[in-house]
């Protein structure tokens, strides 16, 4: 499958995550993949969502060590979350029945190009307006 994938949080969270196990290898090997392909996407919204994930409550990485990792997704395309990308969110919020941040992660993905999304926490399979939800930990996974 190709185009653009958007790739959520959690991903990028289990990426420096040592207790993470498996979901550890496959989320470095996601950004390994990301940083060849020139096609991946991530937002503010998830680089805010990782520092506090990774600094705040899981610990699993320093403040300096946090700031590092931010620097270095840097190699992803990072788009900014804009007013149309709230409206969106608002309506896939009211229209799927996703939590605010989820549907958030999903309007911006679908504004951006992203045809995928890689994310543990949304419905694997689901179509959101053109935009899929894979989730890279799960056994049948692509």
């Amino acid at each position: 499958m190709t185009g653009r994938r958007f790739i959520d949080t959690n991903v990028v969270v289990y990426a420096y995550d040592r207790s993470a196990g498996a979901k550890q290898a496959t989320a470095q090997q996601v950004l390994r993949e990301a940083a060849t392909g020139r096609e991946d996407v991530i937002s503010v919204q998830v680089l805010g969502e990782f520092f506090h994930a990774t600094v705040t409550r899981k610990r699993v990485l320093t403040r300096d060590k946090a700031r590092i990792a931010i620097s270095a997704l840097r190699y992803l395309e990072v788009v900014s979350v804009d007013v149309t990308m709230v409206e969106a969110a608002l309506d896939l919020h009211d229209r799927f029945q996703l939590r605010y941040w989820d549907a958030l992660i999903v309007a911006t993905a679908k504004l951006s190009g992203c045809v995928r999304v890689l994310s543990e926490d949304l419905s694997a399979g689901q179509d959101y307006d053109g935009v899929i939800i894979i989730n890279p930990f799960a056994a049948s996974a692509p």
